[in-house]
């Protein structure tokens, strides 16, 4: 599962979360890897929350607009948590894995809110994630989410950058992408034989 959030600073104890979403990605019947459905929230800070105006210019959030369609960290969370434990039934899998960009920012956060609101059953591994921008750098020289897609060739939109369901949806795609470009290294050593992956 993709996961991309935005805050209002870097400090996940702290620092208000204002938007998450969430992007499914599965393989197909062809066992190539695909996006699936995005879900966002917007996201009330919690009481007393520090929330930096240099993140809110880079990110350009106003946190209470009236206009906002904001709910509590927990409702956001028991939400994104209810389609990851779905999937995890779904697939026979015992924890998820966090996919991001700088991935250990958003876990980080996530960790963070989960224990605020009380949340016991949190479905995502507590440290070990994939992260595209180590990824990226290995895949295409660029570890900056922008320059790593446009290297994939998936484009960049610099006016929907920073929203939490573009940026998920921009990470999913070059997460994608990677694992299919390698899928011939996969299949090669899985099909090799096993004297000679014991050699290796």
């Amino acid at each position: 599962m993709v996961i991309d959030v935005e805050t209002g600073g870097f400090n996940p104890k702290t620092d208000a979360l204002l938007d998450i979403a969430s992007v499914l990605v599965k393989f197909d019947d062809d066992g190539w890897l695909r996006r699936g459905e995005t879900h966002r929230f917007h996201v009330l800070p919690f009481p007393k929350a520090n929330i930096e105006k240099a993140a809110l210019e880079v990110n350009r959030i106003d946190p209470h607009h009236p206009l906002r369609p904001a709910i509590p960290e927990r409702d956001a969370l028991q939400r994104v948590f209810r389609e990851v434990r779905q999937e995890i039934r779904d697939t026979g899998c015992t924890r998820a894995i966090l996919v991001g960009h700088n991935a250990h920012f958003d876990l980080s956060f996530l960790n963070e809110a989960a224990a605020r609101a009380g949340i016991k059953r949190n479905p995502f591994h507590p440290f070990s994630v994939f992260d595209t921008a180590t990824l990226g750098g290995v895949a295409f020289g660029q570890t900056v989410l922008a320059r790593a897609a446009e290297a994939a060739g998936l484009g960049w939109d610099a006016d929907a950058a920073h929203s939490a369901a573009y940026d998920a949806e921009q990470t999913a795609d070059l997460f994608c992408e990677i694992v299919n470009r390698f899928r011939p290294a996969f299949e090669s050593t899985l099909s090799a034989p096993s004297d000679a992956r014991d050699e290796g």
